[in-house]
């Protein structure tokens, strides 16, 4: 798992849909320069899971990014997905890795050191570590502190992505903790331009990265 490839993560809401299609939405945040896409869909039915998962991965296999799935591990394997991402009280990520193969992506949460070398161990090729800040995404979120994610990044040797709450705002506030990259939901899809935001957020994830550069 290539650590820019964590660089602007994004996961789609269709809680954002109706002026575009979740289908449009993503080709915007592709143009802006997103680095990878995880599609997260809680609501809807198998078949129409299905049928979205083949669209939105062509979609991502042109612009050559990666394209995740949440939690649905089956799903991933039966579309050919690039990987999925579980979280702690899904299915056991040892399990998960067993089920997708060597070569696939394999994303775990994790919010503690335990959790994080816990998931390495079992195969994760990179963490997704949060809540960041307060999120209306996950309202049951609880945060994690800066200071838990620099201990995260120093215990483990695979990428890890910081997710919660975070917005063109506060993702500086992240500069140092040690985090590859940076996951947003709304913050993307809730946008009036996605494509020209992106831009911006992708030229801030850089700068919250490397801030020397």
């Amino acid at each position: 798992m290539d650590r820019k490839t964590m660089l602007l993560y994004a996961v789609t809401d269709r809680a954002w849909t109706g002026r575009q299609t979740l289908y449009e939405q993503v080709e915007c945040a592709l143009k802006g320069g997103i680095t990878c896409l995880q599609l997260r869909e809680k609501h809807l039915d198998e078949d129409g899971f299905y049928k979205e998962a083949m669209e939105i991965g062509a979609l991502c296999r042109s612009y050559h990014v990666p394209f995740i799935i949440n939690d649905n591990v089956e799903l991933a394997v039966r579309c050919r997905a690039d990987g999925v991402h579980v979280g702690q009280h899904d299915r056991n990520a040892a399990e998960v890795r067993a089920v997708i193969g060597p070569e696939r992506i394999l994303g775990v949460s994790a919010k503690t050191v335990e959790q994080a070398l816990a998931a390495q161990k079992a195969g994760a090729d990179y963490l997704g570590v949060g809540a960041m800040f307060s999120t209306s995404t996950k309202l049951d979120a609880s945060a994690v502190s800066h200071d838990v994610v620099r201990q995260i990044c120093d215990a483990v040797k695979i990428p890890v992505v910081a997710i919660g709450g975070i917005t063109k705002d506060n993702i500086l506030q992240l500069t140092g903790c040690g985090v590859d990259g940076a996951a947003l939901v709304s913050a993307i899809f809730s946008a009036e331009d996605i494509e020209k935001e992106c831009r911006e957020l992708r030229e801030l994830a850089l700068r919250m990265r490397n801030p020397a550069s």
